[in-house]
């Protein structure tokens, strides 16, 4: 509670001063846009007793500095109005009532970031990916790395949580961006759950949580593929992950094996973000590399490679982001709109969904009507590796005279591309 208090006498009628004091209030401006107070919707009360004021403000929708201002200069304001002898301002709750607000399955997109090992940026990376959205979208940012939650310090965001009538939890609000986080709710304090308690805590947030947002939300991952993660493809329908790596070979490696694992869960992988790629020396202007040559290459586009740099070190804001990640938002999303895509002929040989005997008929019409040295290119439902010994026999030809290349495109089909010899 904040208050100013001063004597008078002779003070107005309550009514009167409560007409002068809501004038004096519609003079506060929203500091983020061209409104009052009351348009913005911040006041949600103003009583006057005996000469005292008190306003009763919803300010959760500012970070506390902003809102600290707000209430300053209403303070301000009031304690001018000829007739006051005291000004108290009291934060209210966030609008108690679940009415109008998101579960988790009503996001129009869920993008999760993950990381095969700790200390390579990924929640540097989820939080400016975050960021970069909110500057076009309605966009919420949750925390799901219980043991390090750091995505509210990285955010700048700050509790306490707020819950519905309900009970639900309310997400924070960072200048219009939802953020939920178990780091919130904890203080700091070191956490040390076990399987167990991890799925429930994390299941209950996913389940709970009430967002304001609809659009994208972006899921910061711990490091791995442990519990956590397992529990997240589980609870939560994921539209595609962005891996973060260095380019250090052994992060490369293993980043490979976790690509591997979000396939394998049907989880499109809409591309890597290679962080730390090089520095450039403040000295003499020149890159540098960070790292030595990476070994193997990840079966993924590269989204963007970020430098080692002070300005991805500083606290992004929504909608604000620095240059070397602008554009990472919009790839993220023009990815996604494609991840269910294959990109194949249109000649192509799609065997999806029919029965085997169609499959076999399907496949052996159209590589018979191929001249020696034309494309055949299929795409199948399930891995169709066994197709080139079909095509062999087919084509009464060694097995090993056939130059056959399987990929997966999509969590749900995979394409085999060769040549009739």
């Amino acid at each position: 509670m904040t208050d100013t208090t001063e004597s008078t006498t002779d003070a107005p009628p309550d009514d009167e001063l409560a007409d002068r004091v809501e004038a004096a209030l519609r003079n506060v401006r929203d500091p983020a846009a061209d409104l009052s107070v009351f348009e913005a919707g911040f006041v949600e009360d103003v009583s006057v007793s005996d000469g005292d004021v008190r306003i009763e403000a919803d300010l959760h929708a500012l970070d506390d500095d902003t809102g600290q201002g707000v209430i300053d200069a209403m303070l301000r304001a009031v304690d001018d109005v000829e007739g006051v002898a005291g000004v108290h301002v009291e934060r209210a709750s966030p609008a108690a009532s679940a009415e109008g607000r998101a579960s988790v399955d009503a996001f129009d997109h869920v993008v999760a970031v993950a990381s095969a090992k700790g200390g390579v940026g990924k929640s540097t990376v989820a939080t400016h990916l975050a960021c970069a959205l909110a500057a076009e979208r309605e966009v919420a940012l949750f925390d799901a790395d219980i043991h390090g939650p750091n995505v509210p310090a990285l955010v700048d965001a700050s509790g306490p949580i707020h819950a519905t009538d309900e009970g639900d939890p309310l997400p924070v609000r960072r200048r219009g961006m939802d953020v939920m986080s178990v780091g919130l709710m904890e203080d700091g304090a070191p956490l040390a759950w076990r399987g167990a308690m991890a799925h429930d805590a994390l299941s209950d947030l996913f389940e709970n949580t009430a967002w304001e947002n609809d659009e994208v939300l972006v899921i910061d991952l711990p490091p791995g593929t442990g519990d956590v993660v397992l529990t997240t493809l589980q609870d939560v329908r994921v539209d595609g992950v962005v891996v973060v790596t260095t380019p250090f070979h052994a992060a490369v490696s293993d980043t490979g094996r976790t690509v591997e694992l979000f396939r394998d869960n049907d989880v499109p992988v809409l591309g890597a973000v290679v962080n730390m790629a090089e520095y450039v020396c403040d000295c003499c202007g020149e890159p540098n590399d960070l790292f030595e040559a990476a070994g193997p290459e990840l079966d993924a586009p590269v989204l963007a490679e970020l430098p080692f740099s002070r300005e991805l070190q500083g606290t992004p804001e929504p909608g604000d982001v620095p240059d070397p990640v602008a554009d990472l938002g919009e790839r993220t999303l023009d990815t996604l709109d494609g991840a269910g895509t294959v990109d194949a002929p249109d000649d192509a040989v799609d065997i999806r969904g029919l029965q085997p005997e169609k499959r076999k008929a399907r496949v052996r019409e159209r590589f018979e009507a191929l001249d020696s040295g034309q494309e055949f290119v299929l795409i199948s439902d399930r891995d169709p590796t066994p197709v080139g010994s079909f095509l062999s026999r087919l084509a009464e030809t060694p097995r090993s005279a056939f130059d056959v290349e399987v990929r997966r495109a999509t969590p749900d089909a995979w394409v085999l591309e060769t040549t009739k010899p």
